[in-house]
């Protein structure tokens, strides 16, 4: 399957190797634009930006959130009129309407991808859903919850590898899972920076490894991913959000550079 979501931006079935980048969540409507001009100049070419309004499960109720859902997503909105396609997650059913009307892909959280009422209510918007595969998820299982959004009519889904539980604060990646979603019918996403991450390692916040995105994101091209999904900030220590797993803004470039000779290399072209 192909999914277009800009004339010169689509993902699967052949396409160019497509990239998802953004900040973790939104710090500010200055930040968002500055980091949406730098990612498309490290990626070279039309991208998807990713940022959350909200994030509702942060390790500590005294981390930051976001702005939430209103301002939110005038900021997006702010992006998507200057042509960028916009990728946001939603983590109540009420909010998947007003998310779609500004978003071209709405994003299932992992925590959150068993959770009916909200891939129904995503995939009756009609945008593109990202289905982020949990952490407690067989790559056999997840087309259960695909077929939940396609039940509404809607088989415009991606599904996301992130890494699975290996015991306490930790994360694996198997790469055949990628090999075994792809057969599912739906282009896959490899989320580079979530499967460095080290769930709750740091006591209130999460730690990472972001040395490993690198290898792990050639691994995941290699092996038949569609799009690489990746946090980005230009400083990931001062990050608001997922910092310690965040890829430095300037590494974007040359990863993409690496990855999409992998990818060409990899469907034979």
């Amino acid at each position: 399957m192909r999914i277009e979501l800009l004339p010169s931006l689509s993902i699967g079935d052949g396409a160019p190797l497509a990239v998802i980048a953004g900040p973790c969540v939104i710090e500010s409507e200055a930040h968002v634009h500055m980091l949406a001009d730098a990612i498309a100049r490290e990626a070279g070419g039309p991208f998807v930006f990713k940022a959350s309004y909200d994030k509702a499960n942060r390790s500590s109720a005294d981390s930051y959130r976001g702005p939430g859902l209103r301002e939110g997503l005038r900021i997006l909105g702010g992006l998507k009129a200057r042509g960028f396609a916009i990728l946001t997650d939603i983590h109540e059913p009420a909010h998947a309407e007003p998310a779609a009307e500004v978003a071209d892909i709405v994003q299932i959280p992992a925590f959150l991808c068993r959770q009916t009422d909200l891939l129904l209510a995503a995939g009756r918007t009609g945008r593109v859903v990202n289905i982020k595969k949990g952490q407690f998820v067989s790559p056999y299982d997840i087309h259960l919850a695909a077929e939940k959004v396609a039940s509404t009519g809607n088989d415009r889904i991606l599904l996301t590898e992130r890494g699975a539980c290996f015991g306490y604060n930790n994360l694996v990646v198997d790469m055949r899972g990628l090999s075994v979603m792809r057969k599912q019918g739906w282009p896959v996403v490899f989320d580079a920076t979530h499967s460095v991450q080290m769930p709750g390692a740091a006591g209130k916040a999460s730690g990472g490894q972001p040395e490993f995105i690198e290898p792990l994101a050639k691994a995941a091209v290699a092996a038949g991913a569609d799009a690489l999904f990746v946090e980005v900030h230009e400083e990931p220590s001062r990050a608001l959000s997922d910092g310690a797993n965040a890829l430095r803004l300037d590494l974007l470039g040359p990863l993409i550079h690496k990855l999409r000779r992998i990818h060409a290399a990899a469907a034979g072209s």
